[in-house]
């Protein structure tokens, strides 16, 4: 019996594939991504609980000054807006777009298509059944731009949710979120 391939896990797959990692840790990290995507039919779900592809953005406003992070409550850090990706989602692009919608609350929000960069990472993860798993969550990140005018508005799943200067990003922000958002900065310098 041949199975229909899910249409998500499709899209990841081509996505990555497309993509030139712009360091060889982000190419390596990305073989593993497709390694992944290859031997887990359910890597793109909440049911795989060894891990799931995730999807996430870093939010620039529109004068290319600040970026908008949300104080997570579950890791108790400032990060990216994003989240899993859910069976209404056409493609991980948009998995990433919506996350930042309901987590930013602003309408208009453009996402690159090109994935930033790769971040996986070991999380506490909700089971579905009122607990927790520690399992890995292979999360590719994406650049949007808010549009002008728009107006940021804290989400039940953040704590707070601020513009952060480039340069005066909160002290304990960790490395992975570093590297987002110099990453980001780079390919909008690049594309002036």
């Amino acid at each position: 019996m041949t199975t229909t391939p899910d249409p998500l896990h499709l899209d990841a797959t081509r996505v990555l594939s497309a993509w030139r990692a712009p360091t060889a840790d982000q190419d390596l990290l990305r073989g593993d991504y497709l390694a992944f995507l290859d031997s887990h039919p359910d890597a793109m779900t909440r049911g795989n609980r060894i891990g799931h592809l995730t999807g996430s953005a870093l939010v620039v406003d529109p004068s290319r000054e600040a970026v908008l992070l949300t104080l997570h409550p579950l890791v108790g850090r400032w990060l990216q807006l994003g989240g899993h990706v859910e069976a209404s989602d056409a493609t991980l692009v948009h998995a990433a777009h919506r996350e930042s919608v309901e987590e930013g609350g602003i309408e208009g929000i453009r996402v690159d298509p090109a994935p930033l960069r790769l971040d996986r990472h070991r999380v506490r993860c909700r089971d579905g059944r009122g607990g927790e798993d520690l399992l890995d969550h292979l999360d590719v990140q994406f650049l949007a731009l808010a549009p002008p005018g728009g107006v940021e508005q804290r989400s039940s799943e953040s704590l707070d949710l601020r513009w952060w200067p480039w340069a005066a990003l909160p002290q304990d922000t960790d490395a992975s979120v570093r590297a987002l958002v110099q990453a980001a900065r780079a390919r909008l310098d690049a594309s002036d």
